[in-house]
């Protein structure tokens, strides 16, 4: 049987004591070193990304002027500026000095820029799916500003709703239309859909289609109408306007009266004709209501 250790002297054992004191005070100040200086470094870096956060907002907004104004420069053929271009330059620029910021602030607070581009890659089909909306009004906007149907100030109607066109952005239309509403269209819906554009046009063709009574005048009005054309400086010669006997049955006779006339006086000529029509219409014996 194996004889036991001698005992150490109080002396050894003591300073033994001391020594692991010593350590385990050593290492608990080196712990909270470490921890202060990751603590101090976090708060540097949070709040140096705060500030990038906030610059790149500025940024985003000086940028967005600056393209504004150097696309004013830009003039089109007939030496006007194209707010159309305008709008949607200054819209890109926003979001690009938008996304570059937010890359510089992940990238100050630790998250690896490479990793960032990694995930995004790996979930691109996923993203994809997800904002196909998103996305494919980005794509309805860059065609749009390229086929250019419309442009800033344009009356146009689309999906039904008139309006005259206040901007286009990199996601939707915006429409202020005659009542004095805002309209949000996006723009993967408008280039799916029919764009009437009211303004491009530099002549427009009135169209007023009317009944009369089977025992009424037909060729008389259309004639009266004709003088009245005729006289109109408003109503252009050439084409020339265009009356119509289109029908007759028991219980009406149908006319049409065409003239073409410049876009502005468009609404104001369509409201004369419809008036002397039914002028016309009651001095024969009354106007004859539509069939049902």
């Amino acid at each position: 049987m194996a004889e036991p250790l001698p005992a150490l002297p109080k002396s050894v054992t003591k300073d033994i004591a001391r020594l692991d004191l010593t350590d385990a005070v050593t290492q608990h100040r080196q712990l909270w070193e470490t921890y202060g200086h990751d603590i101090t470094n976090f708060a540097v870096n949070l709040a140096v990304a705060i500030f990038i956060l906030l610059l790149t907002f500025w940024a985003a907004g000086w940028g967005a002027g600056i393209a504004r104004r150097a696309m004013g420069r830009v003039r089109r053929h007939n030496g006007e500026t194209d707010v159309t271009l305008q709008s949607f330059i200054a819209s890109l620029t926003r979001y690009v000095i938008i996304i570059v910021g937010l890359v510089a602030v992940l990238q100050q607070l630790g998250v690896k820029t490479t990793s960032v581009l990694a995930v995004l890659g790996a979930a691109s089909i996923a993203i994809g799916l997800a904002l196909q909306g998103t996305l494919s009004n980005v794509a309805a906007g860059v065609m749009l500003l390229l086929f250019r149907p419309y442009r800033v100030g344009d009356m146009v109607e689309i999906g039904g709703r008139q309006g005259v066109v206040k901007t286009l952005d990199l996601f939707v239309t915006e429409l202020a239309t005659a009542d004095g509403l805002k309209v949000m269209a996006p723009n993967g819906k408008i280039f799916g859909d029919f764009i009437v554009n009211y303004t491009t046009p530099t002549k427009r063709r009135v169209d007023v289609v009317f009944h009369i009574g089977p025992r009424q005048d037909l060729s008389a009005v259309l004639e009266a109408m004709r003088g009245l054309l005729a006289a109109d400086k408003r109503v252009l010669k050439d084409p020339a306007p265009l009356l119509e006997a289109l029908g007759l049955n028991e219980l009406y006779a149908e006319g049409a009266v065409r003239a073409w006339v410049k876009a502005a006086d468009y609404h104001a000529v369509k409201t004369l004709i419809v008036l002397e029509v039914q002028k016309l219409s009651i001095a024969q014996g009354g106007p004859h209501p539509p069939p049902a």
